[in-house]
C-alpha cells in the first residue's frame, strides 16, 4: 500500500510539472470534442478516460474513441518510466482531470454516476492523490 501512495504522489507531481497530460491539449482544440463537452455529452471518467454521458453519434465516438487511444499511450509511456502499471497512472490522472474540470462540466464521481461540476470541489475518489 505505502508503494501505491509515493507512487500516486510521484505521477500528481509529475503531471503537474508536466503542464498535464498531452492528449488533454489535443482534446481541447477537437471542435467535435469541445461542442460535446460543452454540452454534457461526455464527461471526464476516474479511470482517466473521456466517458460518454449520453449515447454518443458515431463521429463523437470517432474522436473520443482516438483521444482516449492517445491518452492510453501517454500513460503507457510515464508510467513505464515511474515503474508503475497502466492503471495506477491513468487513475491518478483522472483524479487530475476532474480536479480541473469547469462549473457545467460533466465529471464522473466515486460511485459512477455522472456528476455536473458547480462552483465547488468535485467529489473526488477516495484512491485520489
Amino acid at each position: 500500500m505505502a508503494r501505491k501512495i509515493g507512487f500516486f504522489q510521484f505521477a500528481a507531481v509529475s503531471l503537474a510539472l508536466a503542464g498535464m497530460i498531452p492528449a488533454a491539449a489535443w482534446a481541447q482544440r477537437d471542435p467535435v470534442y469541445a461542442a460535446a463537452r460543452a454540452a454534457g455529452q461526455v464527461g471526464e471518467k476516474v479511470d482517466g478516460y473521456l466517458g460518454y454521458v449520453t449515447p454518443p453519434a458515431p463521429a463523437l465516438k470517432a474522436v473520443i474513441d482516438e483521444l482516449n487511444i492517445k491518452r492510453k499511450a501517454v500513460y503507457a509511456n510515464k508510467a513505464s518510466a515511474a515503474k508503475a502499471t497502466v492503471e495506477e497512472y491513468a487513475l491518478t490522472s483522472g483524479c487530475l482531470l476532474i480536479s480541473q474540470t469547469q462549473p457545467g462540466e460533466k465529471y464522473q464521481g466515486p460511485d459512477g454516476s455522472w456528476q455536473t461540476r458547480t462552483a465547488g470541489s468535485p467529489l473526488r475518489d477516495s484512491r485520489c492523490p
